[in-house]
């Protein structure tokens, strides 16, 4: 229920709306770093690992359909 109110709402964004939304999400994740420093302690390798998961996680549901 909650995914669909999104997909609704965000069809309305536009290009930059969603560039708003990404960079956004960018800073948050920054400020989610500057907070907990613990979570910049981990091994370069970590990170490649978790965007990785993510882009087929994505790349799944972009061509599945």
């Amino acid at each position: 229920m909650c995914f669909k109110w999104y997909e609704e709402k965000s069809k309305r964004l536009g290009f930059i709306g969603v560039k708003a939304a990404k960079w956004s999400a960018f800073f948050l994740a920054l400020m989610i770093a500057k907070l907990w420093p613990g979570i910049l302690g981990l091994n370069w390798y970590w990170y490649l690992v978790i965007a990785l998961v993510l882009i087929i996680i994505a790349m799944i549901k972009v061509f599945k359909k």
